[in-house]
């Protein structure tokens, strides 16, 4: 399955994309006018993203005569800029930020609250796919975000290393996936060491660990957070954690050295390279793969508990949102940014450059959307999929809870036995520190 990073429109598609949006020209009165935008950075390099979203910026010129100022920020740096432009009022018009900062950054009042008119302006709430709509802002209030780019986790396997090891389908249920993890790993070259393990993941990284907790905590019954603060230390908290690390304390199927894996690329360049032959990442991991000329690989749903005590969620409702600063001199202007980058059309394209979910339900329609992987992701995103807790600690959370799982699998890779009281034990430091810090 091949699938390129820097898709492209067919000709036709194309063509009638330019004619829809250009078919009425530049309203009269918007000549002269120019928005600001800082937009993620969601391919390769700052300079790949730049050259993605100019066209589609073009077409909204085209359609409305309004210039974009475009600036690709990176995500290391992102949050910081976001938080001066807050202080100072120095702000761009328009932003992308990642959807789990959104119920932090409501916290300020510095974006514009998409309700009634405002919602309305951007599509309204039913243009969106429902679990991506509902990361916008803590719940009971209006949301300060609208999704742009839809993400979600899948299981990527290796079809060729499935078929040397007489496996004809990937894991449906967590009991398969360790079966089958354990039967892909092996000694390769016969040396006494093993070579090749049954799955990849990155012990060290706090995001994918704190992710995965959720996930398999939802699938225990459990839950991160509670009115009265964190619940890490809960019976299905502890049981969900635990399943994770035991990957490597007891199964052995995960490579020790990947505790110190931490950055988000490394357990990808270890399913590239076949030294894993399973992993579970977002769908952006395949413009990775595809920059790396890799196509030997297959999209599965994340396998789920059999019997199930919670909920079958196999993975958070992941993306980027976008919104709006108050402080904007051009709010309609700017509603019309954001209304026309989550368009159905424009989600097709960027879906298709950006390997990411579109968040426009009618995008889905689209012919060039029509494969078995597509699918798979959307079915993920809208029916098997929740969003973090939506609170305004939860970057916190993620740090504090990923690193405390994070410091159980480095143990692990220095020998040491974890048991249920081990876990237990750090997930309540991990609630302390939560506690102490707010």
């Amino acid at each position: 399955m091949k699938i390129s990073a820097r898709a492209v429109l067919s000709a036709s598609t194309a063509l009638g994309l330019v004619a829809a949006l250009t078919a009425c020209g530049p309203d009269e009165g918007s000549e002269g006018q120019t928005l600001t935008y800082w937009a993620s950075n969601q391919g390769a390099s700052v300079e790949e993203d730049q050259e993605v979203l100019q066209p589609a910026l073009d077409r909204f010129t085209e359609e409305t005569g309004i210039e974009v100022e475009l600036e690709v920020v990176p995500w290391s740096e992102l949050y910081n800029r976001v938080l001066t432009a807050v202080s100072s009022g120095n702000s761009p018009d328009v932003l992308n930020i990642g959807n789990t900062w959104a119920a932090s950054l409501q916290e300020t009042g510095a974006f514009v609250p998409f309700e009634g008119a405002e919602l309305e302006a951007v599509g309204g709430e039913e243009r969106f796919v429902a679990t991506s709509f509902a990361t916008g802002g803590a719940e009971g209030a209006p949301p300060t975000s609208v999704p742009l780019y839809g993400l979600s986790y899948a299981l990527f396997y290796n079809p060729t290393m499935f078929e040397e090891a007489g496996i004809e389908e990937p894991p449906a249920t967590w009991e398969e996936f360790v079966d089958t993890a354990n039967e892909l790993t092996r000694d390769t070259d016969d040396d006494g060491e093993i070579d090749q393990y049954g799955f990849g993941l990155e012990g060290g990284n706090e995001r994918q660990n704190s992710h995965m907790a959720f996930i398999l905590g939802r699938q225990q019954g459990g839950r991160l957070w509670a009115d009265q603060g964190p619940t890490f230390s809960s019976d299905a908290q502890v049981t969900a954690v635990k399943q994770w690390v035991d990957l490597m304390a007891t199964e052995d199927v995960v490579d020790p050295s990947s505790a110190e894996f931490s950055d988000g690329t490394q357990a990808i360049a270890d399913f590239v390279d076949e030294r894993s032959a399973m992993t579970i990442v977002q769908g952006s991991a395949r413009t990775t793969m595809a920059a790396r000329d890799f196509d030997d690989y297959e999209i599965a749903e994340v396998p789920v508990l059999d019997p199930l005590p919670g909920e079958p969620v196999q993975s958070i409702a992941a993306g980027i949102n976008i919104s709006v600063f108050n402080d904007t001199d051009d709010q309609e202007g700017a509603l019309r940014l954001v209304e026309h980058l989550t368009s159905p059309q424009e989600q097709v394209y960027l879906s298709q450059e950006f390997q990411t979910l579109p968040v426009a339900t009618e995008s889905y329609d689209s012919e060039e959307l029509q494969d078995e992987s597509m699918d798979t992701f959307r079915r993920i995103l809208a029916e098997h999929s929740e969003p973090m807790p939506l609170i305004p600690e939860e970057g916190q959370m993620e740090t504090v809870l990923g690193a405390a799982i994070g410091g159980i699998f480095a143990d692990v890779a220095t020998g040491s036995e974890i048991t249920e009281a081990d876990v237990r034990q750090a997930m309540e430091d991990a609630e302390a520190e939560m506690d102490a810090a707010n």
